[in-house]
């Protein structure tokens, strides 16, 4: 409900109001303007100065918003963790990605190393491959740094970008560096229709349901952690 730049011109007092205001909420909406005044021991006419700061006419309208924001929480429904596995777990079990997982495989192998690439959750999921990779004896690295300089011939290695839009801007960047400098460009994203997918040697979608929660994609990983898994083994398979 407050913006940075709203914080940001709090003064002390108006920075007490906030701090109580956004731990208190609940209670907060209940309140009279001389209830709030003596519950945070500032003045009436502060509370009115921060309401105007925050976007509001009046305190009757701070409540207002903060009744709204409070009801649009309580709407935002989680899928449950069974709910998620289950909608993946079918077409694993139906085998939509075996063939897609041979050919990463394939490419893998053929490497002398593998790179991957994500950021936020797949910036992990990109940690985790790479270690796994190696742990089965194809030896790999991670780039979860978007701007990481890459200036070399990398015509021996493969790249595997993980990115569930496969439109950041900055992993498109990254991802395009690595291909122009030779590696061979393999995506795992949740669709086929994005650019990275597009830039994509092979590409693995998995269509998983996008979450959303405020203003964070909590959509599962299963999915990704599922296929680097399975592209590893198989790809072992190519060299035993």
């Amino acid at each position: 409900m407050f913006t940075s730049e709203q914080i940001a011109s709090f003064n002390e007092l108006e920075t007490i109001l906030y701090q109580y205001i956004t731990t208190h909420s609940g209670k907060v909406v209940h309140m009279r303007i001389r209830d709030l005044a003596d519950e945070t021991h500032v003045s009436p006419s502060t509370i009115l100065r921060f309401c105007r700061k925050a976007g509001c006419d009046g305190f009757a309208e701070l409540k207002v918003k903060l009744k709204i924001e409070a009801e649009t929480r309580k709407k935002e429904a989680v899928k449950s963790s069974n709910s998620a596995f289950a909608e993946f777990a079918e077409k694993t079990l139906e085998g939509r990605f075996e063939h897609a997982i041979g050919e990463v495989a394939s490419l893998a192998s053929s490497a002398k190393s593998v790179i991957f690439v994500g950021g936020g959750s797949s910036g992990i999921l990109a940690q985790y491959g790479a270690h796994y990779f190696s742990g089965l004896g194809k030896f790999s690295t991670y780039i979860n740094d978007p701007y990481f300089p890459v200036y070399d011939d990398l015509r021996h290695t493969a790249t595997i970008a993980l990115s569930v839009s496969g439109e950041t801007k900055q992993m498109i960047d990254l991802a395009s560096k690595l291909k122009k400098e030779g590696s061979r460009l393999i995506s795992i994203t949740n669709n086929k229709q994005c650019t990275l997918a597009k830039m994509s040697e092979v590409n693995i979608a998995y269509y998983t349901t996008e979450e959303r929660h405020r203003y964070t994609n909590i959509t599962t990983q299963l999915p990704v952690l599922y296929l680097i898994e399975a592209i590893a083994r198989n790809m072992y398979t190519f060299s035993s």
